[in-house]
């Protein structure tokens, strides 16, 4: 067993995850062994029992039920189809305006948004049904490529989302008052995507070029008007069955979990989709993916154990408080930018449960609201899913868009959408009740 100070606890543990995950390991694993090491380094082979009660903990936690009937709803509902459908009514009713097929975009990303959770099946579903369509019709690939990418991630503020509900685990607010704390503020990114995609396109109409006449005239307006009441109805009901019976008080999250993934294999029985080999497809898939949410939580949770035991968590607390000489402002400013410098390298998991135990007690401190606070870390967050090298809407975008689009492109293109999600922030922190109004509503 070694001395090691905390400081050198806190550099040893981050340098360390950062090269493993740089070396192109899986993080759950990074976490893992690096926690593993410096735990068998400073307190002998006896450390390691820290891990049997923190997984216990985490793999009993009912709170993280709602997650495998989320994914697996986003998984029927991916199948069933009826992004399509509501895509292509949305192409003629915007396809009039420059961008239009890109706006079209952004406006089925927040629909669908409120009803998956999954901020995967939104980037790969959208990059497969929207990115041909775009390229097709002459649209830079880079402004394709970023609205695709950063619409598709507002899946992770808008609820019911997988983010809130870890979130809600970590901080011991409720599921449903952080569902509904996320959604105007998801709403307000949403706006401002529409805006820039508008603005951008009116100053470049070559950027996105607007829908032919002729072919806008292919469909009437009572036809365009009939197929987009049809294609809302799913995704509504979807909506109102998750979201509504938790605000109404009529189920708890992990009960409007499943609900919410039994209307969504309704919804791919209704609209034909249904066949056994599809059926065990999405089990499948939502396997997967739970497998590895949850091997991840397991990996933060080791972690943070660790980190924090040894010190590590007052050594970060004592730097920002390092900061109280400019006033809680500075101190909430420091805290957003390590939240923002760590989804540069770090899985989101890996980021909150890593930050929440050191953030939370500061920001009860300086008497931040809590429910605003984790609104406000929900939305750094989300650019984390952007911010290159390790973007995991990047990566989701490249294994599913054509081969003419470089990763470069997708880069480039993200690139205005996170300055547009600072912005988000900030009007986040200028009004408050973009996160509180519903809850206090509702609850």
């Amino acid at each position: 067993m070694i001395d090691i100070s905390p400081q050198w606890v806190v550099i040893l543990m981050i340098v360390g995850m950062v090269i493993g995950i740089m070396l192109g390991h899986y993080v759950a694993f990074v976490m893992i062994g690096v926690a593993t090491i410096m735990a068998i380094v400073v307190w002998g082979p006896g450390g390691t029992y820290l891990f049997m009660g923190r997984t216990f903990h985490t793999v009993t936690n009912v709170v993280l039920i709602a997650i495998p009937l989320f994914i697996l709803m986003a998984s029927f509902l991916e199948r069933s189809r009826i992004a399509e459908e509501l895509f292509e009514a949305l192409l003629y009713l915007f396809g009039s305006l420059n961008g239009g097929l890109t706006l079209a975009v952004v406006i089925l990303c927040v629909v669908f948004a409120a009803t998956t959770g999954i901020m995967g099946a939104t980037v790969v579903s959208m990059s497969i049904i929207a990115m041909p369509v775009l390229l097709k019709r002459n649209y830079s690939k880079s402004l394709a490529s970023g609205t695709v990418a950063a619409s598709g991630c507002l899946g992770i503020i808008i609820p019911p989302s997988i983010m809130l509900v870890m979130m809600a685990d970590q901080s011991g607010i409720s599921v449903g008052r952080l569902f509904a704390g996320g959604l105007l503020p998801g709403v307000v990114l949403g706006a401002l995507f529409f805006i820039y995609i508008l603005v951008t396109c009116k100053i470049r109409p070559d950027r996105g070029p607007a829908m032919p006449e002729e072919e806008r005239r292919a469909i009437s307006t009572t036809q365009l008007f009939k197929k987009l009441i049809i294609s809302l109805v799913p995704p509504l009901l979807l909506i109102f069955g998750v979201l509504g019976s938790i605000w109404l008080g009529y189920a708890t999250p992990t009960e409007a979990a499943g609900v919410g993934a039994f209307l969504a294999f309704s919804l791919m029985v209704i609209y034909r989709r249904f066949t056994w080999s599809t059926f065990i497809d999405c089990v499948h898939s939502a396997f997967r993916t739970n497998a590895m949410v949850m091997t991840t939580l397991i990996g933060a949770t080791i972690f943070t154990g660790v980190f924090l035991g040894l010190g590590g968590g007052k050594v970060v607390t004592d730097l920002i408080l390092h900061f109280d000489f400019m006033g809680r402002w500075g101190v909430f400013a420091v805290m957003m930018v390590i939240t923002f410098i760590m989804g540069f390298f770090i899985d989101w998991i890996g980021i909150i449960y890593i930050t929440f135990p050191i953030f939370l007690p500061i920001a009860s401190a300086f008497d931040f609201p809590p429910l605003w606070f984790i609104i406000a870390m929900a939305v750094n967050l989300q650019m984390s899913f952007l911010t290159p090298p390790f973007g995991y809407a990047l990566f989701y975008m490249k294994s599913t868009i054509p081969r003419e689009v470089s990763l470069m492109h997708v880069y480039k293109g993200v690139m205005p959408f996170i300055a547009l999600q600072i912005i988000g922030l900030a009007i986040l922190v200028m009004f408050p009740i973009l996160a509180t109004f519903l809850p206090d509503l509702f609850f």
